[in-house]
């Protein structure tokens, strides 16, 4: 643990005050942010989507209209968990963990939220059920939506580089990529791609970060991503608790 300047009560209020400043800052500059995220111009979606699903308890095909439940707008998550795969993935596994706790007050804010696949559907409910989630999770394994809005890339597709996060990169080497996309569906039943999210923009759904970046320990990331210490929830061992670490003062 990097070295600690141990300081008076008074000390620490005043170099509290100055991060404080910065915090706001930053605040601020997300909250002007957001503004623009939602003036984007948006696409009108053509596609007639067809997934399997089970909506309202009933198994069967659902447009990309009935995800939006009754409501205006749906974000949907593009969850990695491809056909030959068996469990889903980690990190998009620790995302879901905050979905259904929030999603029982955004959607009393018009919103709508589903996971979508391409993993069968079967697969997909019984990993469903082993996580403990109840948001609505739909297999577009017999659809282009993946494709289409760029998070699925199988072998013999992306030898040459993908286009991801907007951006041409090379072979991935995995077949599946997360992110997030939003819709908007009017009162005439038009609807319309308003904004997509990939990469790190999946933090800022990421509650545990929120809580691990105001610990003295942070992320303890050495590699630089979440695997480090990540696991999904009924694959952890032990309680996390380890000895406390050393912490070198400065006087």
């Amino acid at each position: 643990m990097s070295r600690h300047e141990i300081v008076s009560e008074d000390q620490w209020i005043a170099a509290r005050r100055v991060l404080l400043a910065e915090e706001k800052a930053l605040t601020e500059a997300r909250d002007a942010l957001a503004e623009k995220r939602r003036a984007l111009p948006w696409i009108k979606v053509e596609k007639d989507y067809v997934f399997e699903g089970v909506l309202g308890g009933a198994e069967g095909p659902v447009r990309l209209a009935d995800l939006f439940d009754g409501r205006s707008q749906l974000v949907v998550y593009h969850f990695m968990f491809g056909p030959e795969w068996e469990e889903g993935c980690p990190g998009c596994s620790l995302l879901c963990d905050h979905v259904d706790g929030a999603r029982q007050h955004f959607e009393h804010n018009d919103l709508s939220f589903v996971a979508v696949s391409r993993a069968p559907i079967g697969k997909l409910q019984a990993y469903r059920q082993r996580m403990g989630w109840n948001f609505n999770w739909v297999s577009a394994a017999g659809n282009d939506f993946n494709f289409d809005y760029r998070v699925s890339f199988p072998a013999g597709s992306r030898e040459d580089g993908v286009i991801y996060n907007f951006e041409k990169m090379p072979d991935p080497k995995i077949d599946e990529l997360p992110g997030a996309s939003v819709f908007f569906r009017d009162a005439d039943g038009a609807i319309y791609h308003t904004y997509s999210s990939y990469g790190r923009g999946g933090e800022g759904f990421l509650g545990v970060y929120a809580w691990l970046d105001i610990a003295p320990l942070g992320r303890r990331e050495a590699s630089g991503d979440m695997s480090d210490w990540m696991r999904r929830h009924d694959s952890y061992d032990g309680d996390g608790r380890t000895p406390a670490p050393a912490i070198a003062a400065a006087n």
